[in-house]
């Protein structure tokens, strides 16, 4: 890995974290959410055009506990999601919800927030955090495929299929060099465990929110199976965040109401949906 890339994903981890660009301009970094992947469908918007969408579960999103500067150094929210029967939480993780009067969660998440982002102890978070028409950045555990070859892990392109090839059809090829170094470089791409692995999927769109049910309908795909967790922040790329900005995300949250929430499904503008169809005759 070149230093240029180390430089920049040192550069992108500190604006993930602390949302401090180089220049010494300050963003506000928003909590996440906790999501539940429920499954994939398609939706037709007004321009004739089909989205493959993955619809994502809040469930039961609640602030735990809040790390402050003063205290611990930085400033971020731990967060949980499902709730859970006390009696199936190990008794050091139910008195921590017990200090902080929530609920036991499932799953437990800390996200990395700004001063103007924090949010009180017991505060619940829907799928009302998101605005149908942003994007956002999902972090979740892949698939895992196994052991697996070099063409299905890597996509080599495998030996000839005849002129003498025997039994290297998916064979990787050369691993290494002559005896200048002698050996086999570190991180060669070879065969080995695929899948299972943490992964972030930058600039997902949230294609429709639903606050009734607590959905979210984002447009493609996102990483782990079905019921598998996922972490859901805001998109971190310049683009993207400037775009998000024109939207008016609710900071640090969207209120909460003593009025059940609406049944109106919020979908994107089309005017944020490009249209292949434009200039047609």
């Amino acid at each position: 890995m070149s230093r240029l890339i180390r430089g920049i994903q040192k550069v992108a981890t500190k604006v993930a974290k602390t949302g401090l660009l180089p220049g010494g301009f300050q963003r506000t970094v928003r909590c996440g959410l906790i999501g539940v992947k429920k499954g994939m469908t398609t939706a037709w918007d007004e321009n004739g055009v089909n989205h493959p969408l993955t619809l994502i579960h809040i469930p039961d999103n609640q602030v735990i506990q809040v790390k402050s500067s003063q205290n611990e150094g930085y400033t971020g929210l731990q967060v949980g999601a499902s709730n859970q029967l006390a009696k199936r939480m190990p008794k050091a993780l139910l008195l921590h919800f017990q200090k902080h009067n929530v609920v036991p969660k499932k799953k437990v998440h800390e996200f990395r927030v700004t001063e103007d982002a924090l949010l009180e102890s017991g505060t619940c978070l829907t799928a009302s955090h998101l605005v149908a028409g942003q994007y956002i950045d999902i972090t979740g555990t892949s698939i895992g495929k196994g052991f697996q070859g070099a063409m299905k892990r890597w996509g080599f392109a495998g030996q000839g299929a005849t002129h003498g090839a025997s039994l290297s059809h998916r064979s990787l090829g050369s691993t290494g060099n002559r005896k200048t170094p002698g050996r086999t470089f570190k991180n060669k791409k070879m065969h080995g465990h695929m899948g299972n692995k943490r992964v972030t999927v930058l600039g997902l769109l949230v294609y429709a929110v639903d606050p009734l049910n607590n959905l979210i309908a984002v447009r493609g795909a996102v990483p782990g199976s079905k019921e598998g967790y996922l972490y859901i922040r805001d998109a971190i790329r310049m683009h993207h965040w400037k775009h998000n900005q024109t939207l008016k995300l609710p900071i640090p949250t969207a209120p909460e109401t003593s009025e059940p929430p609406p049944a109106e499904l919020k979908v994107t503008p089309t005017k944020f949906l490009k249209n292949p169809f434009e200039g047609e005759v």
